[in-house]
């Protein structure tokens, strides 16, 4: 069975603007990386989020300032979050082929999938926009898995350097998600201490700058997998983010692509044991573009199936 990847190339008309972290040349590098090294993914096309869908974590009002009040030229919702004429379609098939993917692989059409889409998603609250985010990408998708495909245990696994401070607002009160997140420490968003629990399904780890590979790991090993474990996923979402890359300009971790690759393994080998295997990631952060590329390659190549 081969890996679906989601993509779409409205992803890259999300503009930006001059010098931003979060151009559309990401995209572009993690595709492009993505065919030359595994030529033999399963390409499909994303769909547009429906209106319902995105419903189910952000309100009326988020949608109409993203969808239906499209600038005439790119406009700042805040200092870091941008909005451009083209942006509200990218949004749109972003969330979209993270409902796909979660179809996908509940419907046994494939065992894993990753979305290579932008905006990212993670900060994403129910009702704001930031952090680069329009929609919360993976929080559409959980969402989606709990209400079309009933769904009782989602697991959001979050590996960004920056915490997901969306994604734990919109299911902090939802017992039915468990949310993990390794992070920086002292980075924006500036949330995600381990105090900050929900009902019990949060569960944050902020590590200091400088961390490197045996740390980052003896932490996952020690502390977030057996929560993932206890929890026994029927799905795990994977928030991936990349940008605890030694090389990203936008944090100060000191981890390498194959940090990323043995994590990967470690997440799915407990979908494999609980959820069928079933494991759908979606692009977050990284704004090293060599880095990039590598991290995306060693992450989906530890994605495919055996």
């Amino acid at each position: 069975m081969s890996l679906p990847v989601y993509t779409h190339s409205a992803c890259l008309g999300h503009d930006t603007g001059p010098g931003h972290p979060e151009s559309s040349q990401r995209l572009a590098a993690v595709i492009q990386a993505l065919h030359e090294h595994l030529p033999g993914l399963d390409w499909r096309e994303a769909p547009r989020a429906t209106r319902g869908q995105l419903l189910r974590v952000h309100d009326e009002h988020l949608l109409e300032a993203v969808l239906e009040h499209a600038p005439a030229a790119r406009t700042q919702l805040d200092p870091d979050t941008v909005l451009s004429p083209s942006s509200g379609e990218a949004a749109l098939r972003a969330a979209g082929a993270g409902v796909a993917a979660v179809d996908a692989v509940m419907h046994g059409d494939a065992e894993r999938a990753f979305c290579a889409v932008r905006p990212p998603g993670h900060h994403a609250t129910g009702g704001q926009a930031m952090g680069f985010c329009l929609f919360n990408n993976a929080a559409v998708a959980a969402a989606h898995a709990l209400d079309k495909h009933g769904l009782s245990r989602v697991a959001v696994v979050d590996f960004d350097v920056h915490h997901g401070n969306g994604t734990q607002a919109i299911f902090e009160a939802e017992p039915r998600v468990l949310y993990l997140s390794s992070h920086q420490q002292g980075l924006f968003p500036h949330s995600g201490s381990r105090r900050e629990r929900g009902l019990g399904n949060i569960m944050n780890l902020p590590l200091p700058p400088g961390t490197g590979s045996r740390m980052f790991q003896e932490a996952w090993v020690e502390r977030l997998l057996p929560e993932l474990e206890a929890f026994r996923p029927q799905l795990v979402l994977i928030s991936a983010g990349f940008d605890a890359h030694w090389r990203d300009p936008l944090a100060q971790m000191q981890l390498d692509a194959a940090d990323f690759a043995w994590l990967t393994g470690e997440l799915c080998a407990i979908a494999g044991q609980h959820a069928a295997g079933r494991t759908v990631s979606l692009l977050e952060g990284g704004y090293d573009l060599q880095a990039l590329r590598e991290c995306s390659v060693a992450h989906v190549r530890a994605l495919l199936p055996a």
